[in-house]
């Protein structure tokens, strides 16, 4: 049984619907994408369903390949701004919130992804948007 979650109910939803800010990448009618405040390495980047559910599956067919083609647009973005880096790593997680996300980063190596960032610092603002911009544009 799919478990169907009150729209609004996610941080994601708030950040989509302006509520939260949000450094924004891109979006689209399946997906939002924008920079994780608290990174695992530069470039690191959320890309979330616009419907709220747990799990990646329960998304109908063209919600998920809609999140898909974001996914992979945003994955050339980040290629092309970081283009000595091995690969974009890419994480389909629903632990934290639980809202489909996917999430991107430039890494070279799985050790890359080890790190673990402090979440009691206050997020660069400054470069997260400057970031945003430069990945926005087409």
């Amino acid at each position: 049984m799919v478990r169907q979650i009150p729209m609004g109910s996610s941080i994601f939803t708030q950040i989509m619907q302006g509520e939260i800010p949000s450094h924004k990448v891109y979006e689209d009618q399946y997906a939002y994408a924008f920079m994780d405040i608290h990174p695992i390495q530069t470039g690191h980047v959320l890309v979330v369903s616009r419907r709220e559910v747990e799990n990646f599956y329960e998304l109908e067919g063209p919600e998920y390949d809609g999140l898909m083609q974001a996914v992979r647009t945003v994955a050339r973005k980040l290629k092309k701004e970081f283009p000595d880096r091995a690969r974009i790593g890419v994480i389909i997680e629903g632990l934290e919130v639980p809202h489909v996300h996917v999430k991107l980063f430039p890494i070279d190596s799985g050790d890359d992804l080890r790190r673990h960032p402090d979440m009691t610092m206050e997020p660069d603002h400054d470069a997260l948007a400057a970031l945003a911009e430069r990945l926005s544009k087409e």
